[in-house]
């Protein structure tokens, strides 16, 4: 690892915590507008082992709240895009792009067993309550992103142990699923969210439903969930 460019890092953390950073496996589900800042903030911070996983490409409608959305980019992959970037800030990273989707019945695919740290910054209802259930039945850590849209104080964005978020729709959804089912994640684990709800002001009518999102949002809970897994590294 070239000690220039973690100098900065190195005095603040020490070099044995960086040595640390360096040797864990992470892998990360979703790297659109949470996950891709949480990428960047993971490499940038002295993460080498990183797998990111997403299926879609790059749309115009990502420009204004994801790291990898450039009009350069439109119709490329996402998890493509992030990887040049991160191995263009750090060259001796191993990065594992997946262009693929986490869902019930790809969850096996993936050998999460492998992992030291789950991030979970997935959309979909279903894939996320499947891997948080699958997640939390593994030794390895767990960290969520609950819904960062309808969000613009940056102030209410905060970490929790998943029961106790309060107001977040998400949240909500997710808790109601697994009662219905009757399936539980098996461990607590710790979840960004924030407790702002703001409403819609605009709608196109050819668009589909879908919730207004800002950058500096999606990019703080990206941040946060970075520091989540950086500070467990650094104090374990």
């Amino acid at each position: 690892m070239s000690s220039t460019i973690f100098q900065r890092t190195a005095m603040l953390l020490g070099e044995s915590a960086l040595n640390k950073l360096s040797a864990k496996h992470v892998i990360l589900f979703g790297v659109g507008g949470v996950g891709s800042w949480c990428a960047e903030s993971l490499v940038r911070s002295g993460i080498c082992h990183l797998t990111i996983v997403d299926s879609d490409n790059v749309a115009e409608s990502n420009i204004n709240r994801q790291l990898v959305a450039t009009h350069s980019a439109i119709g490329k992959p996402k998890v493509e895009i992030l990887r040049q970037r991160l191995l263009d800030i750090n060259p001796e990273a191993d990065i594992v792009a997946l262009n693929q989707r986490y869902t019930p019945q790809t969850a096996s695919e993936f050998h999460l067993e492998n992992y030291d740290y789950i991030i979970d910054a997935i959309d979909s209802l279903q894939d996320k309550a499947h891997l948080i259930l699958q997640a939390t039945s593994l030794p390895s850590y767990f960290f969520s992103s609950m819904g960062a849209a309808l969000k613009l104080d940056p102030t209410r964005i905060s970490v929790t142990e998943f029961w106790k978020v309060k107001g977040c729709p998400l949240a909500a959804a997710l808790r109601r699923r697994f009662r219905h089912s009757k399936q539980f994640p098996q461990r607590k684990f710790k979840c960004v969210f924030s407790d702002e709800l703001l409403s819609n002001k605009y709608q196109a009518e050819d668009e589909p439903r879908v919730n207004g999102t800002i950058a500096h949002i999606t990019a703080i809970f990206g941040f946060t969930l970075a520091s989540l897994v950086i500070s467990q590294i650094v104090n374990s």
